[in-house]
């Protein structure tokens, strides 16, 4: 186990004597920067120059070390983050205490300058350099490609620890869970292939989901708070019966953090009350010109039709306006859906409309054909994006009818219909899944998924696991998201650096139609954030608790300056691995997280 305890002032004193005798040696705090950041100079420097004696991890390492000291060290990153990074590790050489400072503030203290001093946790699975040879043309290509199936084998021992909700045995399990569900709601299997069934039979009752689903205390507990409070809560019998009976095995993880709510997300809705506002994280209010329309970017503009799901992702963007799984209220007044319709034709210069959410999918068929033969009927139109997750919580939703519909507003050339849909891990992967993928592929409707990287996704290869199976049932990785720093939904949070890491150690080993989404991190009122770009944001201080403190660039900022930046803090590392560790993950496995900013 990680002992969080063991970082503190001394192991800091012990495992950088070069910084704490500068600290102490200082008279004054401007005198204590001004030799950290010549000896970052200093250390940066060496690497590149004598760069024959380095490997490149270890100048690569220096270099964004060095970086984020000298941002650390800046009166303006001090300004934003009302705290001041150089004065902590000033005051914990002279023994002044700083009660408010925890481990996690002192574990990145230590890798920091470990990292600029070149030393630090080593390499992992596919940060693995192959090992320069001195060999030519065909002996050098077979040695590669022996180096290369290790690196593979290496990677595939870890997918192997996944589990897909099409293996055989997961299929079974399903079946069964099925009949018990059918035989508790008196239903045939001609009603379960019904999704107006399944909508009818929405789990909103504690005392039947006891009956269906083994739940932990915890569980239970949160989701009878949750009723009695009236937070949005849902589920669909379909994706009840993903979940497994060995809550101990933890397959299904992923899928009870989808809806089932924690404690603390309970807690914090019931503070904000009916009107919920404060979670309009996104700020959509803000970018809303219009009732139902939402605007962030010039040619392109989400329309929101129908306001509620089948059931309800707990950490959903919009859970400050959602009522209900299936809320009889949830579908905008015609009036007003002809209005936005209209607002959208007077706006040339937007040619892609997203039509969302809610789940738009589950409005009947007759009011999907008046929406999308309105849009479609709009000349400058070009494409159509649709944000559904019923292929994961109703895929039977797929009908026939539904395609045919779909399918009409598909001109190549001219209009596009594009689904772009939410399957959060490979576990939610069936048979059903499957099926009503084919049936839009084989219709030519691209299919693409946007995956919400939350702790419950975030271990090594879990996300490289889905991916690949992803393209193998016709579904195009699109968007990576960032778990959005939304108060409600700490839980769910992972450290920037983790996606960093998974993109660069995990993700890049997959072929690439395997890997050929983005990942980015959602600014309020601004939209996406390219985490692969460092252009894009700053690491500009640390907290006490250890959390990061990003700013993050607008994608605007090279056309208008005048638009501000945003000031967000992240998850703190340590407690991460903790979480990891407390879940039977191998911390040793992660440890260069310390290293991706």
């Amino acid at each position: 186990m990680i002992e969080v305890s063991k970082y503190n002032p001394e192991l800091l004193k012990k495992e950088l004597p070069k910084i704490f005798r500068m600290a102490a040696k200082s008279r004054t705090l401007e005198e204590f920067k001004k030799k950290l950041t010549q000896y970052a100079l200093k250390m940066e420097y060496h690497a590149f120059e004598d760069y024959q004696d380095f490997d490149e991890g270890y100048i690569i390492r220096v270099r964004d070390a060095a970086r984020v000291v000298h941002r650390y060290l800046m009166r303006r990153s001090e300004k934003i983050a009302n705290f001041s990074v150089a004065k902590a590790i000033l005051d914990i050489a002279k023994g002044k205490s700083r009660p408010e400072l925890k481990p996690a503030f002192y574990a990145e203290i230590l890798y920091l300058f470990l990292g600029l001093e070149g030393r630090g946790p080593g390499s992992q699975v596919a940060d693995i350099h192959l090992f320069p040879l001195d060999l030519e043309g065909r002996p050098a290509a077979i040695e590669r490609s022996y180096q290369l199936d290790h690196l593979s084998d290496a990677m595939n021992r870890y997918l192997k620890k996944y589990s897909s909700g099409l293996e055989t045995s997961a299929v079974e399990k399903r079946r069964k869970r099925k009949n018990k569900i059918l035989k508790q709601l008196n239903g045939t299997i001609d009603d379960w292939y019904n999704w107006k069934w399944q909508i009818k039979n929405i789990f909103r009752n504690l005392k039947q989901l006891n009956h269906l689903v083994n739940l932990t205390a915890l569980e239970r507990y949160a989701i009878d708070y949750a009723i009695q409070n009236q937070i949005p809560f849902g589920i669909t019998p379909y994706y009840l019966s993903l979940m497994d009976d060995e809550t101990s095995t933890a397959r299904d993880r992923s899928i009870r953090a989808q809806v089932i709510p924690p404690k603390n997300y309970i807690e914090q809705m019931v503070k904000g009350g009916e009107k919920r506002r404060c979670f309009d994280f996104m700020r959509e209010e803000d970018t809303s010109p219009f009732d139902l329309i939402t605007r962030r970017y010039p040619t392109i503009c989400i329309f929101k039709p129908f306001n509620t799901c089948p059931q309800i992702c707990v950490y959903c963007q919009r859970n400050w306006e959602i009522e209900n799984a299936m809320d009889p209220g949830a579908l905008a007044p015609q009036e007003d859906i002809e209005a936005s319709l209209k607002w959208i034709k007077r706006h040339p210069s937007i040619y892609e409309v997203l039509v969302t959410g809610g789940d738009p999918l589950v409005m009947t068929d007759k009011k999907i054909q008046f929406i999308l033969s309105s849009i479609a009927a709009i000349p400058t139109i070009e494409r159509i994006r649709i944000g559904t997750r019923i292929p994961v919580t109703i895929p039977m939703r797929v009908t026939d009818n539904l395609v045919k519909i779909l399918q009409r507003y598909q001109i190549p050339g001219k209009k596009q219909i594009a689904v772009v849909t939410h399957i959060q891990h490979s576990y939610e992967i069936t048979p059903e899944t499957v099926k009503a993928i084919t049936k839009l592929r084989q219709s030519g409707i691209s299919v693409y998924n946007q995956l919400v990287y939350t702790f419950f996704v975030s271990r090594r290869f879990e996300a490289a696991h889905l991916r690949k199976l992803l393209t193998l049932i016709g579904v195009d990785p699109y968007y990576t998201f960032n778990t959005k720093g939304k108060e409600e939904t700490s839980e769910y949070r992972v450290p920037l650096a983790r996606l960093l890491q998974e993109q660069k150690e995990e993700s890049r080993l997959l072929p690439g139609l395997s890997r050929t989404d983005e990942a980015v991190y959602n600014v309020p009122g601004l939209g996406k954030n390219y985490l692969r770009a460092r252009q894009h944001r700053d690491l500009i201080s640390l907290l006490p608790n250890g959390a990061r403190l990003y700013e993050f660039h607008p994608w605007e900022k090279n056309i208008s300056k005048f638009m501000k930046t945003y000031i967000g803090d992240d998850i703190p590392i340590l407690d991460y691995l903790k979480r990891l560790e407390e879940i039977g993950e191998n911390i040793d496995d992660y440890q260069t997280i310390w290293y991706y900013y």
